[in-house]
C-alpha cells in the first residue's frame, strides 16, 4: 500500500481544555447512553459529528448529517481544531490491562491510498448495506475523515518500534485515559527519514483490514462518486501483526426470537457432529459450572480444536467441540481450508444454520442473533438475558487467532460479521483529515 504524511487537524487544548474529553470511540460501538455521556463530557466532543442525535422533526434540510457539517465548521471557526503546520505521520500508543496483565499496542497513523480489494488490501469480514449508507451520507455532508481504519501488516523487522521509540522522546500531543482505563497517547513523527522508511516498508506489505470495513468501502464509494484526488487517500492506523499488544477477544452470540427452541432437541441434533460435556448447576454453584465450561473451552482452544459453550437457561452449561473436521467438507466448494477451520464458520454452518435455521438472510437482517463483546461483565449479562427469557440461548466463543485472520484474508475470503473483536478500539478524533 502507498502511504504518505499529511497535515492533520487536531483539537487545540488552549480552546477546548483537555483534548481527551473531545475524542470518542468509533461510531458503531456508541449506544444512546454513551452518546449522551459524550455529549455531556465536552461541548466540542466529536460524537456530535460521528453519531449525531436524531430528532423527530428532522427534515432533508435539517438532520443529523447537516448538523454534523455545521458542527465541523463551528470547530474550525472557534479554533477548537487547528491544522498542524507541517506534514507528518503520527504514533498512537494504547496501554491497557486484561485481567492482571498489562499490554501496549502501538500503531502508525498515515494516509493510505485506497485500492480495490485484492492483493494489496484484503478485507476479512463481511459488511452490511445499512451502515455503509449511513456513513456515505455523513461523508457527503462533512467531506472529512475523523475516524481511523485499523490496518494490519506483517513486518518481522518491527521497523515501527524504532520509529515509535524516537517519537516518544518528545511530549505527547494527547494523553488521555478512557472509561475502560485504556490510556491513549498520540505523538508526531516529523522526521523525513522515518517517514520515508515507514512508507517504503509498507509499500511491499499486503494490508489486512482489522476494523473499519464499512469505512473503507464507503471511502472507496466516495472517491468514485466525487473524483476528488484528496479522497483517494484515507486516514489509517497501521499495526504490525508482530505487536505484542495485538489482542483479539471473542464475541458471543445470543439467540432470540426463534418460533420454537427446545434444548433437548437441539442437543440431540448437535451431538451428530459435536462432543458435548454437561456441567450441571448444583444449588447455588452456577458460577462453578460456568467456569468449568470455560476451562474446558480453553483446553480445546490450546489444542486448536473448534469449541463453544452453550447456556439455555436450564440446569446446566455445556461445552461443545467438533468431533471431526471433515464435517465441514460439505462446504469445500465455497470455503477454503482456512475458512472451514474457523470457529465462527463451524458454529454458523453446523449449528446456527443446520440446527436452528438461522441462515445468511437472518444474519444479514440481524433478526435472530445479537452479538456480545467479551468485555467486563459480558458473560454475566449474557446469562442473565437467557434467565429472564429475553434470549433463548447464548453460544460462548473462543477468540479468533491472528494467524487465522491472515490466512482467511490471504485466501481472498471474508469471515462472518463479528468474527473478531480487536481490543481496545481505536478512538475517533485523535487527528482529523479534511478533504
Amino acid at each position: 500500500m502507498i502511504v504518505k504524511p499529511f497535515q492533520g487537524w487536531r483539537y487545540d487544548a488552549g480552546v477546548v481544555g483537555d483534548a481527551g474529553t473531545c475524542i470518542a470511540p468509533p461510531y458503531d460501538v456508541i449506544d444512546e447512553a454513551m452518546q449522551q455521556q459524550l455529549h455531556d463530557r465536552s461541548p466540542f466532543n466529536i460524537v456530535r459529528i460521528t453519531r449525531g442525535k436524531i430528532s423527530p422533526g428532522d427534515t432533508e434540510q435539517n438532520n443529523q448529517y447537516t448538523r454534523a457539517a455545521r458542527f465541523m465548521d463551528e470547530l474550525i471557526d472557534k479554533g477548537a481544531i487547528k491544522q498542524d503546520p507541517t506534514e507528518a505521520i503520527y504514533g498512537y500508543v494504547q496501554d491497557f490491562e486484561i485481567g492482571r496483565e498489562h499490554h501496549r499496542r502501538t500503531g502508525i497513523i498515515a494516509l493510505g491510498k485506497l485500492e480495490e480489494f485484492g492483493a494489496g488490501v484484503q478485507p476479512h469480514e463481511k459488511t452490511l448495506d445499512g451502515p455503509k449508507a449511513d456513513r456515505l451520507k455523513l461523508m457527503r455532508a462533512k467531506a472529512a475523515q475523523l475516524g481511523q481504519i485499523f490496518m494490519l501488516y506483517d513486518d518481522p523487522e518491527t521497523l515501527d518500534e524504532a520509529i515509535m521509540a524516537r517519537a516518544a522522546t518528545r511530549p505527547a500531543l494527547l494523553d488521555f485515559v478512557d472509561d475502560n482505563q485504556v490510556r491513549h497517547r498520540l505523538y508526531t513523527v516529523e522526521d523525513q527519514a522515518d517517514i520515508q522508511r515507514f512508507a517504503a516498508m509498507i509499500t511491499s506489505k499486503p494490508s489486512v483490514i482489522a476494523d473499519g470495513h464499512h469505512r473503507y468501502e464507503v471511502a472507496l464509494m466516495y472517491y468514485h462518486e466525487t473524483g476528488n484526488p484528496a479522497a483517494q487517500y484515507r486516514m489509517m492506523t497501521f499495526v504490525n501483526m508482530r505487536n505484542e499488544g495485538l489482542i483479539i477477544l471473542p464475541t458471543h452470540r445470543l439467540v432470540r426470537h426463534l418460533s420454537s427452541f427446545d434444548l433437548n432437541s437441539v442437543l440431540t441434533r448437535i451431538r451428530d457432529h459435536f462432543e458435548v460435556i454437561e456441567y450441571a448447576i448444583d444449588g447455588q454453584e452456577k458460577k462453578a459450572a460456568r467456569d468449568a465450561m470455560f476451562e474446558q473451552m480453553q483446553v480445546w482452544f490450546r489444542k486448536s480444536r473448534n469449541a463453544f459453550g452453550l447456556y439455555a437457561g436450564t440446569k446446566a452449561f455445556y461445552a461443545l467441540t467438533l468431533k471431526n473436521a471433515s464435517a465441514m467438507d460439505l462446504f469445500q466448494d465455497t470455503m477454503s481450508p482456512a475458512s472451514r477451520s474457523l470457529d465462527v464458520n463451524v458454529l454458523h454452518k453446523l449449528i446456527l444454520e443446520n440446527v436452528l435455521n438461522i441462515g445468511d438472510q437472518q444474519l444479514a437482517d440481524e433478526s435472530h442473533l445479537e452479538y456480545i463483546k467479551d468485555l467486563g461483565d459480558a458473560i454475566e449479562k449474557s446469562v442473565a438475558r437467557v434467565d429472564d427469557k429475553s434470549s433463548q440461548a447464548v453460544f460462548f466463543m473462543n477468540p479468533t487467532r491472528i494467524e487465522q485472520v491472515k490466512a482467511v484474508a490471504a485466501a481472498g475470503e471474508k469471515m462472518p460479521q463479528k468474527s473478531t473483536f480487536f481490543y481496545p478500539k481505536i478512538y475517533t478524533g485523535l487527528v482529523l483529515h479534511k478533504l
